[in-house]
């Protein structure tokens, strides 16, 4: 491969770009994960933690992805066959209602519009229609589809109805990037992974649990160990894990929590409305389409673009990379080949967003995909306002 100049654009929807102060950190020796130092580490974390996922119940923190948070989840809080509600909000939202098929559990999956953020209306029809219910499986932000679902609003709902049902939600791409409050919601199970607004690389899942949760996971009696949360809680109590962590990751995490802290995550979450905007903005301008159908739905991580029928959105993702070394994310199960992804979230600025959008205008220049030369102009007049 020859040499190219300048910085590759990583414009996924995760994972994300790792900031240079996140690496650094990653940089240090590694120390004893049993030792004083590391345990006073642990602590430092699990506070910064909570203060993102705004709780003050338990957070975990385990070696995986957010793949391995679905599975974490599923495995402490339900019983062999327990039925679960799961919508098909996109992609995500069907790998997350298949993982809990292939555990035995009776999942019944809602046709949903993936182009439209779950509602609560939704939510609690299902609900008041099965009382068998024991777990509602949402995603937040389906980074499939650029789509952004109201857990706010299905889980006040659902905790005044008192059903029994846990709200248990994949806030994979909305953490640190949109807000959310998992105790003022009233969600039983937040979980995430590193590699999004949290800015690292892959290899840490992280969930939130309520007090409703984690009273669940005493009746649970899915097969559980590397995941079980009492062996969690008991050694994060004396600052240690139940194995050996991903130490290294856990000393990016803990910069990654310093520089939210710093921007304060009310500056985080105005930051990416206001890229979302842009971006969607250039979108329009160029006379394309947005998969999210209602602007007040679209996700403030990463927005998801139609290309008009009878082009490839991989051929045109492959323009880009090959000419201006940029990525973008593909679409993924029915959308692929139909729509791109622009990932606006974690460690970017709005220099980085115009020459994101710079690089897509001329991609669609160079691909012959109809469009108005316009969009990157729409971006600048909402980032200069």
């Amino acid at each position: 491969m020859s040499y190219k100049s300048g910085r590759h654009f990583l414009q996924l929807p995760g994972p994300t770009n790792t900031p240079e102060r996140v690496l650094r950190a990653m940089s240090k020796p590694t120390i004893d994960h049993r030792g004083a130092e590391f345990k006073e580490l642990t602590h430092r974390l699990l506070e910064g933690l909570s203060a993102v996922f705004k709780t003050e119940h338990t957070v975990i923190i385990y070696p995986a992805s957010g793949s391995g948070a679905w599975e974490a989840t599923l495995a402490n809080v339900l019983n062999k066959g327990d039925r679960v509600l799961s919508f098909q909000q996109g992609f995500f939202a069907g790998k997350w209602a298949e993982t809990a098929t292939r555990f035995g559990l009776d999942v019944r999956v809602e046709s949903w519009d993936p182009r439209r953020g779950l509602t609560v209306d939704a939510a609690m029809d299902a609900l008041d229609s099965d009382h068998e219910i024991k777990a509602v499986l949402v995603v937040h932000n389906e980074t499939s589809t650029g789509v952004t679902s109201d857990v706010e609003a299905i889980g006040r709902a659902m905790k005044e109805s008192e059903h029994e049902a846990l709200l248990l939600v994949d806030a994979v791409s909305s953490l640190a990037a949109t807000d959310l409050r998992h105790d003022e919601w009233g969600l039983d199970v937040t979980l995430t992974g590193s590699q999004k607004g949290l800015m690292l690389p892959p290899g840490l899942a992280m969930v939130a649990v309520s007090p409703r949760a984690l009273d669940a996971s005493r009746r649970a009696d899915l097969p559980v160990s590397y995941w079980r949360w009492s062996d969690h809680v008991e050694s994060n109590a004396n600052g240690v894990f139940p194995y050996t962590p991903a130490t290294h990751l856990l000393y990016g995490l803990e910069e990654a929590l310093a520089m939210l802290a710093e921007e304060g995550l009310d500056r985080v979450f105005r930051r990416h409305a206001r890229f979302a905007e842009a971006t969607r903005a250039a979108v329009g301008a160029w006379g394309l389409e947005n998969f999210a159908a209602d602007a007040s739905e679209s996700s403030n991580a990463a927005t998801a673009v139609l290309v008009p029928e009878g082009h490839d959105a991989d051929a045109l993702r492959q323009v880009i990379l090959d000419r201006f070394d940029m990525s973008l994310g593909t679409g993924l199960g029915p959308v692929k080949g139909k729509v791109f992804r622009i990932g606006h979230l974690g460690d970017l600025n709005a220099l980085t967003l115009a020459g994101t959008l710079a690089g897509v205008e001329m991609g669609l220049r160079l691909a012959g995909v109809p469009h108005s030369p316009a969009g990157v102009s729409a971006a600048l007049d909402v980032l200069c306002a």
